[in-house]
């Protein structure tokens, strides 16, 4: 069982129809607040004490949600070939893949972006990337709930199946053509690498390279910034059709 504590992540994830039971400690006009949404949602309110909400949920502010698993965004298939199948004849679609990112507060500012931009997947490694729901749930706001997410044991399996169902890959690297010079219209997806940049067997995935235009002293954005940046490229060049 996983707990959430920001009062925003609590209401998106109410609001998404994610969680099994709304515990509160010590009730405040926004404990009441959220106290009424669970239960418009049929969501079970139980009192506890503070003690025992503080053992449950550390760095709660009186009130936490219980939900299953890592909380993660509705989703109505199972893999990565039922995606494909949900997407029917849909020519515009955007998926992101995640790989090796480690960091739950990365984590949770690119799943903000990805609700922003309107990201119909994101596919990160089982077990290997960011488990911490609360920071990731606190981090992105709550959007989170909202963003579609799964789990393959292999992401270079994953990559080959959104080829095979028409998607072109662009691996995010600081030596890729500048994301406004590529095509980024139809079914796009975009692969994030954490610290040390993208694994080899992904990297020899990709169709092809993008990077974000920078004049800057640091080595590189990080990769929360990138996405976000890369995301509003694809939309912006949607948008204007061109």
């Amino acid at each position: 069982m996983t707990y959430l504590t920001g009062f925003r992540a609590i209401e998106e994830s109410l609001k998404a129809g994610s969680g099994t039971a709304l515990l509160s400690a010590r009730p405040g006009p926004r404990a009441g607040e959220l106290a009424k949404l669970a239960a418009a949602r049929r969501v079970r309110v139980d009192r506890v004490g503070a003690a025992e909400l503080d053992r449950l949920a550390p760095g709660n502010r009186g009130i936490a949600l219980a939900v299953e698993g890592a909380g993660a965004g509705p989703v109505p298939y199972t893999s990565v070939d039922d995606f494909i199948a949900y997407l029917d004849n849909k020519e515009n679609a955007l998926a992101l893949i995640l790989d090796e990112i480690t960091d739950p507060h990365n984590y949770g500012a690119i799943l903000r972006s990805c609700d922003q931009f309107g990201v119909d997947l994101v596919v990160s490694r089982k077990r290997r990337n960011a488990k911490h729901a609360a920071v990731i749930a606190q981090t992105s706001a709550g959007a989170g709930a909202w963003v579609p997410q799964l789990e393959e044991p292999n992401l270079v399996r994953a990559a080959e199946i959104l080829k095979e169902g028409g998607f072109w890959l662009y691996g995010a690297d600081m030596g890729g053509e500048p994301a406004y010079r590529k095509d980024l219209k139809g079914r796009i997806a975009i692969i994030l690498g954490g610290e040390a940049g993208l694994s080899r067997l992904l990297r020899e995935s990709c169709d092809g390279f993008v990077a974000v235009p920078a004049s800057g002293r640091v080595d590189s954005l990080n990769v929360s910034v990138a996405a976000g940046v890369l995301l509003y490229e694809v939309i912006r060049q949607r948008a204007a059709g061109k």
